[in-house]
């Protein structure tokens, strides 16, 4: 009597399950099959967190340009690879100098995450020698925009950035400038750029109010000289570390990066990421040495190989598959306490890119990455559900001519009714 009630407990569950798995169906083909997505490319791969089962599943193999949604590759790397807190330098003293090289650490005096750890060592020390010959990357990712070297989302990759390599500039009675080595390079004068394209020479238009944030263009001398009038004294410069043991000094928790990463799809710190994670590594600022490593390692069971070029989504040459994405989100929700995985990601309704977007009735019920470049948006994360559940999702579209408003009208509508069904 027990099993035949076991049974229909067992029975009654798996017909309740499975007519909420149709629903969900029926209600996506009905939108997706719409006249609205006929002429652009959608994948979407629902799962449940803990049975695995597939909820939905369209065009989920096929590859799509994730724009931002690449940042859950970045975080999964550094995740696996850095420490709790940042490296900030690496140095070695030697004959009463102190010599030291940047890992890549975009904190360094940013505008936003302030970190001064490096430049309080630096100012304990007298005779101070830079070596700048571990960054073996390039200043820009592969398939970057050209044109928008002058904005504030695409400031240059280097070893040793300062104040997230980008010249802050406002007005408050008079002209303020961060950081100062470049109050000199500033021109009060309306222009239809922020900087020169070929040198550091910027615009702040004479009537303006607004704060500028411009990348300027790095290089090794540039950095020495930035840190010379920081620290009120000279520099010397090697390309290459004394033979010996570097020493490590650790700066600002890893998880403030990961957050202003994905809060406010921060690109810069993005890319950095992966060079620390590179120079972890191999004592080398190389984002595509991590990149290669994390795939054929970390991630070699994926069932579709991305083409993974860059830390941000900039690059239009990245190609990732929904399942992909799932994929890593699954390995994330297995390997990190939730509390501090989902405070990671950006919560719908409530904080960073989404605070405005994909609100819960009261509750919040999503905690994910969104991603946009121009004809593309792409949603990827966590969906928690009123009966109690986790899903992991991504929601893919590419080369649509629609507004991007409507698509992610349309995307909430379907995450709620997943939501308010499963």
């Amino acid at each position: 009597m027990k099993n035949f009630l076991f049974l229909g407990i067992v029975l009654i569950l798996f017909s309740a399950c499975s007519s909420k798995k149709s629903l969900i169906s029926k209600t996506f083909d009905k939108q997706l099959s719409s006249t609205f997505y006929q002429n652009q490319f959608t994948g979407v791969l629902i799962i449940d967190a803990t049975t695995k089962d597939t909820l939905y599943n369209l065009n989920s193999h096929k590859y799509f340009i994730p724009a931002s949604n690449t940042k859950i590759f970045t975080l999964f790397a550094a995740l696996k690879t850095l420490p709790a807190e940042i490296p900030s330098l690496k140095y070695i003293d030697r004959n009463d100098s102190i010599y030291f090289e940047g890992t890549g650490d975009p904190s360094f005096l940013h505008p936003y995450l302030k970190d001064s750890t490096a430049l309080k060592f630096l100012q304990q020390h007298d005779n101070l020698v830079y070596s700048s010959g571990n960054f073996e990357d390039k200043k820009y990712g592969p398939g970057w925009a050209w044109d928008d070297y002058q904005w504030y989302y695409s400031p240059e990759k280097s070893n040793l950035p300062i104040h997230g390599n980008v010249v802050m500039t406002y007005r408050n009675e008079a002209l303020q400038v961060s950081p100062t080595y470049f109050k000199d390079s500033v021109i009060q004068l309306t222009n239809k750029n922020n900087r020169n394209e070929f040198s550091n020479t910027f615009y702040y238009p004479t009537q303006s109010r607004d704060t500028l944030e411009t990348p300027f263009i790095t290089s090794n001398f540039t950095t020495k000289s930035i840190l010379e009038n920081l620290l009120n004294k000279k520099i010397g410069m090697n390309v290459a570390m004394p033979s010996g043991k570097k020493r490590t000094l650790y700066g600002i928790s890893s998880d403030s990066l990961y957050v202003r990463m994905m809060h406010e799809s921060d690109n810069f710190i993005a890319e950095q990421l992966l060079l620390l994670a590179g120079s972890e590594l191999k004592d080398t600022l190389n984002s595509e040495l991590i990149r290669t490593h994390i795939l054929k390692n970390e991630l070699k069971d994926l069932k579709q190989t991305p083409r993974w070029v860059d830390g941000s989504g900039l690059s239009r040459y990245n190609l990732f598959t929904p399942q992909n994405m799932v994929s890593v989100l699954d390995k994330l929700h297995n390997q990190i306490p939730k509390e501090r995985l989902f405070a990671i990601f950006p919560t719908g309704g409530v904080s960073g890119t989404l605070k405005n977007r994909f609100a819960g009735d009261g509750q919040p019920y999503i905690y994910a990455k969104s991603g946009s470049l121009s004809n593309n948006y792409c949603l990827s994360g966590y969906l928690l559900t009123t009966s109690g559940k986790t899903l992991i999702f991504s929601f893919m579209n590419n080369h649509y001519r629609k507004s991007t408003r409507e698509e992610r009208s349309r995307m909430e509508q379907m995450l709620k009714t997943l939501r308010d069904t499963y």
